[in-house]
């Protein structure tokens, strides 16, 4: 079982409603139910994951066959849809997360190997670097899109604070992002450049906003929908509180329609579960090499003699500084 979808069984069918978590803040939920917000608790039961025997999918709810705790930091995320009984006027218990489209996740910090689901049911991932102040880091963004790529989801990558910089001085790497099929929008806040297109990019989409603390994300949701930024930042400063996890998160919605779930905090992104075989594959530029080396799929396209991804760098094919991206999270470098 990759999500959890155990149900309480105390709780009758008919007292079961569908919600989706807007936020999530110290172990509290926020849920809209049909356009109600509850708090909401958790039941018990979700932090363990119950077996069931699977010969007969009708009477999975019967029998527990065994009961294992969860690798996870959190089992319910911003986005998921729930089921929910309410409790009060404004407060309610979940009690079930229905199977999920799709989770973005990443390792946890700290020494034990927990899975953080950082937003579930995505239509996109939005990544966002700085041009200058900080200085762009592109192997973080390489994450963000190995991440994207795991998920099999579109990402839409953006560059802020543009009137710092000459384009030239990025012209290669967007060039290549381009290449490969990424959307790059190029913006400042201080000119307007680029802020109807990524508008334009967000519309009618549930979006995940992925960056490091200083690339402008405040100001570019304020340029998106005034306010925005604003309402982002207090989660940020919550969030800044907590020492190993991401303590809050919130789903905002786009007057213009979508939504949009940002990260903050994130200086690092460790990856979760991309083995070797696939980590290759979310580099879109080594597929047409994958299969081809001398050692086929043993071949970690690191060390190796007759590697053909390592042959299409030499012959320019695949940029050296992606194919140092890839060997860094190969190693497991952050």
């Amino acid at each position: 079982m990759s999500d959890l979808i155990e149900q309480d069984e105390t709780e009758q069918p008919e007292q079961l409603r569908q919600a989706t978590v807007y936020r999530k803040s110290q172990g509290h939920y926020w849920v809209n139910l049909e356009g109600k917000l509850l708090r909401c608790a958790i039941s018990n039961r979700l932090r363990k994951q119950l077996l069931y025997p699977t010969a007969d999918s009708s009477s999975l709810h019967h029998r527990v066959i065994a009961v294992r705790n969860i690798r996870l930091v959190d089992p319910v995320a911003v986005g998921d849809i729930v089921n929910v009984v309410e409790t009060g006027e404004e407060t309610g218990l979940i009690t079930q997360v229905l199977p999920r489209r799709n989770k973005l996740v990443r390792k946890a910090a700290g020494s034990k190997p927990l899975e953080q689901v950082i937003a579930a049911n995505l239509d996109q991932v939005v990544a966002v670097i700085s041009a200058a102040r900080p200085e762009p880091k592109w192997e973080l963004l390489d994450r963000y899109l190995t991440a994207a790529e795991s998920l099999e989801l579109p990402v839409l990558i953006c560059i802020t604070k543009m009137d710092l910089v000459e384009i030239e001085l990025l012209a290669d790497e967007v060039a290549n992002y381009r290449r490969l099929g990424y959307a790059v929008v190029l913006t400042s806040i201080e000119n307007g450049e680029g802020i109807v297109e990524f508008k334009a990019g967000l519309q009618n989409q549930v979006s995940v906003l992925m960056g490091k603390s200083g690339v402008g994300k405040t100001s570019l949701l304020n340029a998106v929908q005034p306010g925005l930024g604003q309402r982002v930042g207090e989660v940020s400063k919550l969030n800044n509180k907590g020492k190993h996890t991401t303590t809050s998160l919130e789903m905002f919605g786009l007057d213009e329609g979508g939504s949009i779930v940002d990260t903050p905090g994130m200086r690092e992104f460790a990856l979760w579960e991309v083995g070797e075989r696939e980590l290759a594959y979310t580099f879109r530029e080594m597929r047409p090499y994958l299969g081809n080396c001398k050692l086929g799929a043993k071949c970690s396209h690191n060390h190796e003699p007759g590697c053909a991804v390592k042959a299409a760098v030499e012959a320019g094919e695949i940029t050296l500084r992606r194919y140092q991206s890839y060997v860094h999270l190969l190693l497991g470098k952050e």
